[in-house]
């Protein structure tokens, strides 16, 4: 019987500690060098109780989180060193790769469920290629309406790896969005990062960038976005009746005239079709146009008809 009744208050500690208990990863970014090895660092709130109910998982891009170890693990000692604390944890990777970029999570076993960190992403080497390129959308003006948040995203192309995304948005904590990974049939990603911010913040001309880290020496590339207000309708109107206006007054006399008054001057001779030549080039048409200027002639005297003279 006491052995029963210590059995759920231990159970019953180990839920009340599940709810409070809160597991942080202070590096939200870790770039390091192939070969290097990478320090992960995870604090609790509570006391971990045992390095045995200490996990780490690997999440990598378009996969589900794997299992790497348990900090009470012998198995893989010269991969993995797991330093433990009672309110904090350091997993070591020796010898890290590029394959191994990634998110690691720590998480504390719980007799029903895992309380995981928020996350390291683990940057191996250079993701940089000839074909990167960074690119900040945002939203057109009225596209949502007043009611709903502004939806930005930075798009990253060709780029071999993980990438560090860091936003930056004067006075407003945007909230981030999913990461989405694409992976071309030449083996490139594409990375997309979004973030969510109140309509009214984006219409009000907030300045955001989007700033992205490609390795661990530090140089980053920057995009800036602004919110862009549509012209008015009423001046749309007014500019296309306006120019319809100033064609029409300007056709109608030209016209009239030449109706009236023919021009009486020599006509040019006329020229043949331009020669048009076609060659292929990579799949494309190219077509050049050869064209001679025309030149000016005087017109011709009417000359009186040469034969013998016809009697009646």
């Amino acid at each position: 019987m006491a052995n029963m009744f210590l059995a759920k208050s231990l159970l019953l500690s180990s839920l009340v500690l599940g709810v409070q208990l809160h597991l942080h990863q202070p590096q939200r970014f870790l770039v390091v060098e192939a070969g290097r090895t990478a320090e992960i660092h995870c604090s609790s709130s509570e006391d971990l109780q045992g390095r045995h109910y200490v996990q780490w998982y690997l999440r990598r891009a378009g996969e589900a989180p794997k299992h790497i170890m348990a900090c009470g693990d012998t198995k893989n000692v010269n991969k993995y060193d797991c330093k433990y604390k009672s309110h904090s944890t350091t997993l070591e990777i020796r010898s890290i790769q590029r394959k191994e970029s990634g998110i690691y999570y720590c998480a504390y076993e719980q007799p029903t469920y895992l309380t995981f960190g928020n996350g390291t992403t683990v940057i191996v080497g250079d993701s940089f290629t000839n074909s990167s390129s960074v690119l900040l959308l945002g939203p057109v003006a009225g596209e949502n309406g007043a009611t709903e948040p502004a939806h930005l995203a930075c798009v990253i192309r060709g780029v071999s790896n993980l990438v560090q995304v860091s936003w930056h948005v004067l006075g407003e904590e945007p909230a981030q969005r999913l990461q989405r990974t694409l992976e071309a049939s030449d083996g490139s990603l594409t990375l997309i990062h979004g973030i969510s911010i109140p309509w009214a913040s984006w219409a009000r001309g907030a300045a955001i960038t989007c700033e992205v880290t490609f390795n661990s020496s530090g140089s980053s590339v920057t995009r800036h976005a602004v919110y862009s207000a549509p012209p008015s309708t009423s001046c749309v109107m007014f500019s296309v009746v306006a120019v319809g206006s100033a064609l029409l007054l300007f056709t109608v006399p030209l016209s009239l005239i030449w109706i009236c008054c023919p021009p009486r001057w020599g006509s040019w001779s006329r020229k043949p079709v331009p020669r048009i030549s076609q060659q292929n080039q990579d799949g494309l048409i190219y077509a050049d146009l050869e064209l001679k200027p025309p030149t000016c002639r005087k017109p011709r005297k009417q000359q009186a008809a040469r034969g013998k003279k016809m009697t009646p």
